[in-house]
């Protein structure tokens, strides 16, 4: 048995008096895993909000600015953070480059997915209407491709909190410095709680989006996908928009 192993058996696996007196610590972590993972997502969202634009106007960028975003993704967390160091060494910069990095294809994929989904009779109906390109994508396209928009932010944002452990390696981590410094010290009650509370906040935040996908998307609660009453609520909303436009 490896020593960490002989450390687990022989003590408590959470030793709540060590968690009682590292309140002020779980809060700072806590605040520090929840800001890395909103600024990668954020910072992510806005790129590949604009890659996706690009993709959708001329359908020849998409194979180049997806194999970019796939290419990133496929390279291993610390190569990643290697090939950063000499650029913005370590600490936050590098954290959250390599964070927004991970989260681009995932998100490209699924704007350019929603966007694809919208009706072409609704893009007709709103080019008859007057919409110039730009002002249908802002009020009608976008709009409707809402749930494959949000249902990629899901995926990353759960994304983005797993590897925001794995940060702890060039200074930061949040929650993953519990992680961390359990393993060096060989002492369990910290890997126990960084890797509780990491999956605790990726399970609220997936829940999150699922509460702003149903408020932002109402008439995805009528119907499966095709239903006749999904579709005729999907027509609706996007009058009602156009009207109040």
């Amino acid at each position: 048995m490896s020593g960490l192993g002989r450390v687990l058996a022989a003590e408590p696996l959470v030793d709540w008096s060590w968690v009682g007196d590292h309140t002020d610590d779980i809060w700072a972590n806590f605040w520090e895993h929840l800001q890395l993972t909103a600024l990668a997502v954020g910072i992510g969202f806005v790129i590949a909000l604009a890659m996706a634009l690009i993709a959708v106007r001329w359908r020849a960028a998409y194979g180049p600015l997806a194999a970019f975003c796939a290419a990133l993704y496929s390279v291993p967390s610390l190569a990643l953070f290697a090939i950063l160091l000499p650029f913005v060494g370590l600490g936050f910069d590098n954290a959250l480059i390599a964070l927004t990095g991970y989260t681009l294809l995932i998100l490209l994929r699924n704007i350019v997915t929603g966007l694809d989904g919208v009706p072409p009779a609704v893009r007709e109906a709103a080019d008859g209407m007057g919409y110039e390109r730009w002002r249908r994508v802002l009020r009608v396209d976008l709009p409707l491709a809402t749930p494959g928009i949000v249902a990629g932010l899901r995926i990353a944002t759960v994304t983005a909190i797993g590897l925001v452990t794995v940060t702890a390696l060039v200074g930061e981590g949040g929650f993953g410095r519990f992680i961390n410094d359990g393993l060096s010290r060989q002492f369990s009650t910290p890997i126990v709680l960084g890797a509780v509370l990491s999956v605790a906040l990726a399970i609220a935040c997936d829940v999150m989006f699922v509460l702003l996908e149903r408020l932002l998307v109402p008439w995805a609660r009528v119907g499966a996908p095709g239903d006749p009453g999904r579709r005729h609520l999907v027509r609706w909303s996007w009058h009602r928009r156009t009207a109040d436009a």
